[in-house]
């Protein structure tokens, strides 16, 4: 406490000297994910609008840093202030539930203080072209139909060479992209191309001159002005009475003190407690239960739950600095990029957002789980940086080929890539992966397609346990406030605060209808009752209307036995979408269903002769033998009533 009220005064201390000098202070900040933000750019309910331009005003999307370019959104990437350029791009690209994320409108920086970058050149898209061009860079599918073709190039120049006329199509849209090296933009797709950004540049003002005299950057009537003590250097800057603005800001400062001072102490306090909470819990958890587990490892550090403690510098090295460009993903708690470590080996690091406690339980809770977990289905946790370390940096195995979410609805969805036997397949593997985390007492929590990687031939690796419990033995349900992804959590624990691992049934039922459908869990595009893929799955298969629901790439019109094991398949889905828990089946339960399917004859029976699968090895690691549903039940079991659902009051 005496060490918080020091701070307190000191803070005061400066707060008076800072009213006294009539001097402007920003200091750098972020919107939760790293990049630090200062004059020209400021971030609105962060800091004073007097700390940047207006042109240059950052509001804060989900920890992402957007600008507003001619009134589009655009993410910020990065920021180079030793050459004055940011790295952009469109925030429509991020969006998931954008199944076509095309411009329609063209890019200018036309009154704005931005120009091009030099490896910043446009990309054309054309739309409702009534000829198709051979030559094209970029085939624009979703934009496409059997009658008009849409497709993307960089060099409009080539049509006339061709012979091909742009008046078949509507003007063009050009949007910026950076074009360093266009031979490996030409290896992406036009989405991939997008989200990589662009470079532009900002007009040099004299900032660098200010900070060297002593003075803060700042602006007034969004003019750039140099805040120095006791005046302003700047002519566009009022120069006002300086004793009378003297004696007003002592006069407010006094005032603000004294009724200020016990309000921030005991903020103070109470977040240096905090703080210290978070220490000592890291702390409490970073000491091996077993004193001889903790040892010298091939990268210099110590082990922590038998993973490798890795240096902040070789992550760094590793990934370029956390270069945008080897980024793989962003989720809801931190950035995943690629990098490669000395020794070789092919990484991705996850860079989670915040040092704070929350994050502080989450790192802590993945290596804990990660560490005690054996299963060909999960990912591979290499290591981690230590508690000491700047950030919190988890190392795992790099896995090559995207999402389940990607291949099914995403940048990677390609109709007729995904098979039913594939996707079959990924289900029963996926299955494998969260009946093991069961039967070990682990409750994944945060289960969707987008948390299911794919190797090169498809093979499922169950990613991100941050919000994964375990559970204490002879526990029906731990209580906690509802956390995971919409779509995916479960109707009875959102609404009961009670975990339990039914609950990754129902989430798991959405991944099932999802690689039935190939249709996103949330689509506000949808019909109010059918937002919701599970509300749809419910509503298509009460009304015998299946076949309206299924990606019609898999043969279900045409292949019998393809039909009867997606029908069986869909059947299982229904019941894990159950909205009570105990009307869903457990999780061993479901991998018993889907093995059966996925042994199934041409005549809808189970092969009793057929090899099982080596997943369902895993059922056997606590000597547990899972209740097995009858084979038949899988096919002819009565589904259950609409009242017993939680789902849409739509009628058939």
């Amino acid at each position: 406490m005496f060490k918080s009220s020091t701070l307190c005064i000191l803070f005061f201390i400066s707060l008076y000297e800072a009213q006294s000098s009539n001097s402007t202070t920003c200091n750098p900040q972020d919107c939760g994910n790293g990049l630090k933000v200062s004059f020209p750019f400021w971030i609105q309910n962060k800091q004073e609008s007097n700390c940047g331009l207006p042109a240059y005003t950052i509001t804060c999307d989900d920890d992402k840093p957007v600008i507003k370019i001619r009134n589009d959104d655009y993410i910020l990437k990065n920021i180079f202030y030793s050459n004055n350029s940011f790295r952009l791009a469109k925030s429509e690209v991020f969006d998931e539930d954008n199944e076509c994320p095309v411009p329609r409108s063209n890019f200018s920086t036309e009154g704005t203080p931005f120009s091009y970058g030099p490896d910043t050149d446009d990309l054309f898209f054309f739309y409702g072209c009534t000829k198709p061009y051979e030559m094209e860079t970029y085939s624009v599918d979703c934009a496409s139909n059997g009658s008009h073709h849409s497709f993307a190039d960089f060099h409009t120049d080539l049509f006339e060479h061709y012979n091909y006329s742009v008046e078949s199509c509507q003007p063009p849209v050009n949007t910026p992209v950076e074009t360093e090296a266009i031979s490996k933009l030409v290896e992406l797709n036009y989405t991939q191309v997008l989200k990589r950004g662009f470079v532009l540049q900002w007009d040099g003002s004299n900032c660098s001159e200010c900070e060297k005299s002593g003075g803060n950057c700042g602006s007034y009537n969004n003019e750039f002005c140099c805040f120095c003590h006791n005046q302003i250097q700047n002519r566009t800057c009022p120069h006002g009475n300086k004793k009378t603005g003297l004696k007003i800001g002592l006069a407010i400062g006094g005032v603000a003190f004294g009724f200020l001072l016990g309000f921030f102490c005991l903020f103070a306090y109470r977040r240096q407690k905090k703080r210290s909470v978070s220490s000592s819990y890291l702390m409490s958890r970073s000491v091996p239960s077993n004193p001889s587990s903790s040892t010298i490892d091939l990268e210099g550090g110590s082990n922590y739950h038998g993973v490798p403690l890795f240096d902040y510098t070789e992550l760094e090295e590793a990934t370029n600095s956390f270069d945008a460009r080897n980024e793989l993903g962003d989720g809801g708690f931190g950035t995943v990029y690629k990098g490669k470590l000395r020794d070789g080996r092919v990484v991705a690091v996850k860079r989670l957002y915040e040092n704070n406690y929350k994050r502080v339980e989450q790192f802590m809770n993945e290596i804990e789980i990660l560490a005690r977990m054996r299963h060909k289905n999960l990912v591979t946790l290499y290591g981690c940086t230590s508690r000491n370390s700047r950030e919190l940096l988890l190392v795992y195995e790099y896995v090559p080929n995207g999402t389940i979410a990607d291949h099914l609805h995403g940048e990677r969805a390609r109709p007729g890539l995904m098979c039913w036997a594939t996707r079959l397949s990924i289900a029963v593997e996926t299955a494998s992966a969260l009946a093991y985390l069961h039967l070990s007492d682990v409750i994944h929590r945060d289960v969707k397609t987008n948390n299911i990687l794919l190797d090169n031939n498809f093979c499922v690796k169950v990613a991100d346990f941050g919000l994964s419990r375990l559970f204490p033995i002879d526990v029906t349900h731990v209580s906690t406030a509802p956390q995971g992804t919409p779509g995916y959590v479960d109707p009875e624990y959102h609404e009961c605060y009670q975990l339990t691992s039914k609950s990754d049934v129902y989430s798991f039922g959405v991944v099932l209808v999802e690689l039935i459908s190939s249709l996103p869990a949330v689509d506000i595009t949808r019909h109010r009752h059918e937002i919701n893929l599970s509300n749809m799955a419910i509503n298509k298969i009460q009304c015998n209307a299946l076949h309206e629901l299924v990606d019609k790439s898999l043969g279900f019109e045409s292949d019998v036995k393809i039909r009867e094991m997606i029908s069986a398949v869909a059947e299982l889905a229904f019941q894990c979408l159950q909205s009570g828990k105990d009307m869903r089946p457990s999780m061993p339960e479901v991998l018993e269903s889907l093995l059966e399917i996925q042994n199934m004859d041409s005549n809808g029976k189970t092969d009793s002769h057929s090899k099982r699968s080596p997943t369902d090895s895993s059922l056997l690691l606590k000597n547990i033998e899972p209740a097995a549903l009858s084979p038949n039940s899988v096919i002819t079991a009565q589904w259950p009533s609409r009242s017993t659902t939680n789902n849409s009051s739509s009628s058939c």
